[in-house]
C-alpha cells in the first residue's frame, strides 16, 4: 500500500469543503483510504497511527493536510492532484488575486455591512471564540462545529441572549432562514410550518413529509443536540421559539428532540401562543402540564401528520403494495435469518428506528443507546443492532456518511455473507451537501446483500426539487430489490415485522403523508404503507 501526503500551509478550508475533497480521492480509481483535515493535534495523530510520517513540529491547526492510501503511487498522485485542483480551483485563485480575502470574522463584517449571520466550521478548539467574536459584531451564528464544551455552549446562549441574536449550535446541522439553506439542507416549498430542531436529519424528515405533502416551510432554526439537557436548559430552543412566535410567516410550530429533561421540556411548552406540535422522540408518557394547542408526538412522523391535521390537510389512503413487498420479503427468509440490522447516517433516524423497533423486538444494541444496557459493546450472538455511521468514532479523518456514501460500503457489504441477517435498514439524506448518488454508490452492494437472502428497506429524506432526484434514486434502490418506506418509522416497523414474519404489524399505521405525486399523471409514484 502506497501511503502519499500533501501539507499546504496557513491554507483554511471549511469542514464541508474538505469533506468534498476527500470523498473526490476515496472514489479514485486505485484509491482504498483518503482523508482532507486540518492539522489539529488530533488530526495529525490520526494520521500517524495509520503509518503516515507528518511533520507534526513543523504543522499547526492552520494548515491542511490531504492523505491517501492507494494501491499505486500513480493512483495515490492523481488523487491528491484531483483534490488539489478541486480545492485550489482557478476562480479561488483568481479571487485572491483580483481582491483581499477576510481572514477573519471582524474583516468579514467590515466587507459586508449589511450580512446579520455568520456559518461557523472550524475545530471544536476554535469555535467559541469564533462564535463570540461573531456575537460580539451583531451577528446571528450557525456553528456547524461540534466537540464543543457544554459550559462553552451555555454562555454563548447566553451571550446570543443579552446581544438579541440566534445561537443555532454547537453542532448544528440544518437550518433554513428566509428560503437559504445552511449545513445539509433539502430543497423546500415555503410555508406557515416554523421547526425547531435538537436534531439535523429530524428537522430534515418532518420538512420533507410535509413539503411532499404540499405543506411549506417558513424556517428551520436548528439548536444542536445537546440544547434541552438539564445543563443547557433549552436556551438555544427556547430562543428559537420566541423568534418563530413573532415571526408573521409562520402559523404554527413544530418542535423535533429527544425528550430532553422533563422540566426543561415543560417549560418550552408554555412559550409559543401559536398551535404547536411536539415531536419528542421516545417520550413514552407526556409532558405536563403543558397548554392547549400544544400536541405532543413520540415520533417525527407523527409531529408530522399532527401537523398536517391542525393545517387541516388529509392524508390520502396508503397503498397496498408496501404490505404486498413485505409478505414477499417474508417468504424469502431462511429460518437462520433473525435479525435486524441498522445502517445509519442520521443519529436521530437511528434512535427512532430503535424505538420504534425495539417496542415489538425487545433491546436493540447500538452505539447511541436508548438503553444502557443496550449498547454495543454489549452486543452478542445474535443480537439486533442499529449503528449510527455519523458519529466521531467512525468519521474521525472519514468524511461523513451523508457527504460519502461509500462510507457504508464495507459494513454493508458484510452483511451478505451473514446467514443470521434478516432485514436491513438503510436511511439516505439527500439534498445539497449530500452525496449526489448515493444510490449509485449503495445500490449495488444491496443488490448482493438482496441476493444472498436478506431484505433491505430504505428511507429516503428527500423532496422532488432534491439535486439528487428522488425519484431517480428511489427507483436505483427498487431495481436491486430493496423495499422503500415513506418515512423512518415505517422503515423501522417494516424492518420489525421482517423480523416477525408477521407483515400484518405494519396494518394499524396503514395511512400516511402522501409521497411524491407526478404532475403529468396524478399518479403516486412513492409506495406508502
Amino acid at each position: 500500500m502506497i501511503r502519499r501526503h500533501v501539507l499546504r500551509s496557513d491554507v483554511y478550508k471549511d469542514s464541508v469543503r474538505l469533506l468534498e475533497a476527500a470523498r473526490a480521492m476515496r472514489e479514485h480509481e486505485g484509491v482504498s483510504w483518503a482523508t482532507a483535515i486540518m492539522a489539529t493535534a488530533a488530526n495529525t495523530a490520526s494520521l500517524t497511527t495509520r503509518g503516515f510520517l507528518i511533520e507534526v513540529s513543523r504543522s499547526t491547526a492552520n494548515d491542511l493536510i490531504l492523505a491517501v492510501c492507494a494501491h499505486s503511487e500513480a493512483a495515490a498522485d492523481e488523487a491528491l492532484e484531483k483534490a488539489t485542483a478541486l480545492l485550489f480551483s482557478a476562480s479561488d485563485q483568481q479571487d485572491c488575486v483580483n481582491s483581499e480575502l477576510p481572514t477573519d470574522i471582524l474583516s468579514a463584517r467590515a466587507a459586508r455591512p449589511t450580512a446579520n449571520l455568520a456559518v461557523i466550521s472550524v475545530p471544536g478548539e476554535y469555535a467559541t471564540l469564533e462564535a463570540e467574536k461573531a456575537l460580539s459584531a451583531g451577528l446571528h451564528v450557525f456553528l456547524f462545529s461540534d466537540n464543543v464544551p457544554v459550559a462553552d455552549e451555555i454562555a454563548l446562549k447566553r451571550r446570543a441572549a443579552e446581544v438579541g441574536r440566534l445561537m443555532m449550535g454547537p453542532g448544528a446541522g440544518t437550518a433554513l432562514l428566509a428560503g437559504a439553506g445552511l449545513g445539509f439542507a433539502n430543497r423546500l416549498s415555503q410555508g406557515p410550518v416554523g421547526i425547531v430542531a435538537a436534531s439535523g436529519t429530524g428537522a430534515q424528515e418532518v420538512a420533507t413529509l410535509l413539503d411532499r405533502c404540499g405543506v411549506g416551510i417558513s424556517h428551520i432554526i436548528g439548536v444542536g443536540g445537546r440544547d434541552m439537557s438539564t445543563e443547557v436548559g433549552g436556551l438555544g430552543t427556547e430562543a428559537a421559539l420566541r423568534a418563530l412566535d413573532a415571526d408573521d410567516g409562520t402559523r404554527a410550530i413544530l418542535l423535533v428532540s429527544k425528550p430532553g429533561a422533563r422540566e426543561v421540556a415543560q417549560r418550552l411548552l408554555q412559550i409559543p401562543g401559536k398551535p404547536m406540535v411536539a415531536a419528542l422522540i421516545g417520550s413514552e408518557r407526556p409532558v405536563a402540564p403543558h397548554r392547549q394547542g400544544v400536541t405532543i408526538c413520540d415520533t417525527l412522523e407523527a409531529g408530522a401528520v399532527e401537523m398536517l391535521r391542525i393545517l387541516g390537510k388529509a392524508r390520502p389512503d396508503a397503498e397496498a403494495s408496501f404490505l404486498d413487498a413485505l409478505v414477499a420479503a417474508v417468504a424469502k427468509l431462511t429460518a437462520t435469518r433473525t435479525r435486524l440490522v441498522g445502517l445509519f447516517s442520521g443519529g436521530t433516524l437511528c434512535y427512532e428506528a430503535m424505538i420504534v423497533a425495539s417496542r415489538l423486538l425487545g433491546p436493540i444494541h447500538s452505539n447511541i443507546p436508548i438503553d444502557t444496557r443496550w449498547s454495543l459493546k454489549e452486543a452478542g450472538l445474535g443480537s439486533h443492532v442499529c449503528i449510527d455511521l455519523g458519529e466521531e468514532e467512525y468519521t474521525k479523518g472519514s468524511p461523513h456518511p451523508v457527504i460519502d456514501a461509500a462510507a457504508r460500503l464495507d459494513l454493508l457489504e458484510r452483511q451478505a455473507s451473514d446467514p443470521t441477517v434478516a432485514v436491513i435498514l438503510l436511511d439516505v439524506i439527500l439534498g445539497d451537501g449530500a452525496h449526489p448518488d448515493p444510490a449509485g454508490v449503495l445500490a449495488p452492494a444491496a443488490d448482493r446483500v438482496v441476493r444472498s437472502g436478506a431484505a433491505i428497506v430504505v428511507h429516503l429524506v428527500g423532496t422532488a426539487r432534491d439535486p439528487q432526484d428522488l425519484l431517480t434514486q428511489r427507483q436505483r434502490f427498487q431495481d436491486v430489490g430493496c423495499i422503500v418506506a415513506v418515512s423512518a418509522a415505517h422503515a423501522a416497523l417494516a424492518g420489525a415485522a421482517i423480523v416477525l414474519r408477521d407483515p400484518t404489524v405494519v396494518l394499524p399505521q396503514m395511512r400516511l403523508p402522501s409521497d411524491i405525486v407526478s404532475q403529468q399523471t396524478g399518479a403516486t409514484l412513492l409506495p406508502s404503507l
